[in-house]
């Protein structure tokens, strides 16, 4: 038979032809892979301690965000649980700075997997986010949980702004390694300090965006709760909200306003300090983060802690366990959970921590006010919605009004109670550009506390589709 050329539409350009081949060098020679054996090779193929099945693949691994240094973050990323093909991509990040994601949001609040209480096993969470989108959990920044440095000095030195390069940098690397979720509806989410890393890290998204046309992170909005976003409005709002909540004395009422002015809360001073320890004796053995449960008896009471120090570590159930940060520390330091997880065992932590005191006291650039960065985000057309549980006493949400205050918006729909099984969730109020949610009954981690509640304040937030009301409930 006669050899004939393929026809003419099978054939591609020359240019065409070399952009291809340019690509797929590009693409590997990081690792000499492709990108389906890069996933595949960090899929997780086993937990010690899980009992059980799940329908979902998952994966964790590290993406290098500075080769000079050595400096890598981890990730670990749960595909969505049903149809993840046609579900948005989310990425959660925790505070501090210096809290790890895979610690707080995974381990105890909005990830498929929880720490058992003996710190040996896990339990499915029936709640998890994952039930709506692709979970995408970083460690962020080096020296946090899982994630290093060849560098020692970079451990010393995060701050802010290296904090959200390096977050761009990971996700510009990290759409190269699941190019399938390039273009996907993208969404930023976190708690906490995460208030500073998201809508820096959305900034930073937007601003790259315009200047290269990339659109490869298609980034359509965010969303953050119980979040540290102004220093003076922060401030103001918590002590408030301790006074209001009978926590504290007048007289330390009276005293924090005056000598804890907007310079202190993170950028805090002696007298402060001292001030914020006298409200910390007067509110006494109570867990500040979810003042209405009780407190873990097994660690130090908080009168005996800085308030100031629990305030900027920004860590922390329907069945509420006040010790659940206890668990994954026994959890993630067994070396059979570090090597099922693709932890590199030389540069593993000697000591797996929730929270890193060698970040947080060495942190070098916090801004004063995230609130400019609102106006920019909100005139570019992101989603912003601010929740907030209304019994932490930590970023209270009488904070968190005070700085949605601040940005003058016009009210689209007035406050009003959103439902869930015919009960109040909580309260809303939509903005031109913004909404705001509570959620009832929760604490600083509100995926912890009102899981339920949680994730159906998720999946309003991702459609964009406006709280619940006893109608929309009844009707249904």
């Amino acid at each position: 038979m006669e050899n004939t050329p393929p026809p003419q539409s099978l054939r591609l350009p020359p240019r065409l032809l070399l952009f291809f081949l340019f690509f797929l060098f590009y693409s590997t020679r990081a690792t000499g892979e492709l990108p389906s054996e890069v996933q595949e090779k960090s899929r997780v193929l086993f937990l010690p301690g899980q009992n059980f099945n799940v329908s979902f693949f998952h994966y964790s691994g590290y993406v290098t965000v500075d080769k000079e240094s050595g400096r890598a973050l981890f990730y670990w990323f749960f595909e969505a649980a049903e149809d993840p093909v046609s579900k948005p991509l989310v990425l959660w990040l925790n505070g501090g700075p210096g809290c790890s994601s895979i610690a707080y949001g995974l381990a105890e609040e909005l990830g498929p997997f929880h720490v058992t209480a003996d710190g040996k096993g896990l339990y499915f969470n029936e709640y998890s986010w994952n039930q709506e989108a692709n979970i995408l959990f970083l460690d962020s920044p080096v020296g946090v949980g899982y994630s290093y440095s060849n560098n020692s000095e970079d451990v010393l030195n995060n701050g802010d702004a290296r904090t959200a390069k390096d977050s761009l940098v990971f996700l510009k690397k990290w759409f190269k390694l699941y190019p399938q979720y390039k273009g996907r509806n993208f969404h930023l989410t976190g708690e906490s300090y995460a208030g500073h890393y998201v809508p820096q890290l959305a900034q930073e998204i937007v601003r790259h965006h315009k200047l290269t046309g990339d659109t490869s992170i298609n980034l359509k909005g965010y969303m953050v709760g119980n979040a540290l976003t102004d220093d003076f409005n922060d401030h103001y709002g918590v002590f408030q909200f301790m006074w209001v909540a009978g926590l504290i004395s007048d007289e330390t009422y009276n005293a924090l306003n005056v000598l804890c002015d907007y310079q202190s809360f993170v950028h805090d001073s002696s007298e402060c300090e001292k001030i914020l320890d006298l409200a910390s004796k007067e509110m006494g053995n109570i867990d500040p983060y979810s003042i209405f449960t009780p407190s873990c008896t097994s660690s130090a009471s908080f009168s005996r802690n800085k308030l100031l120090k629990r305030m900027r570590m920004g860590k922390m159930s329907e069945k509420y366990d006040p010790c659940t940060e206890k668990h994954s520390t026994v959890y993630f330091n067994l070396p059979e959970v570090q090597k099922a997880l693709h932890v590199n065992p030389a540069v593993a932590p000697t000591k797996w921590e929730t929270c890193s005191d060698t970040v947080n006291e060495n942190w070098k650039d916090s801004a004063v006010s995230i609130l400019p960065i609102y106006k920019e985000l909100i005139d570019y057309g992101l989603r912003i919605w601010v929740f907030s549980g209304d019994t932490d006493a930590v970023i209270p949400l009488t904070s968190t009004r005070y700085n949605v205050d601040a940005l003058n918006l016009t009210t689209v729909t007035p406050w009003h109670a959103w439902y869930d099984d015919g009960q109040v969730g909580g309260w809303t109020q939509v903005y031109e550009g913004l909404t705001l949610v509570t959620v009832r009954g929760a604490g600083h981690e509100v995926p912890l506390h009102r899981p339920k509640l949680a994730l159906v304040l998720f999946k309003q937030f991702l459609s964009g589709s406006p709280m619940p009301t006893i109608s929309e409930h009844e009707s249904s």
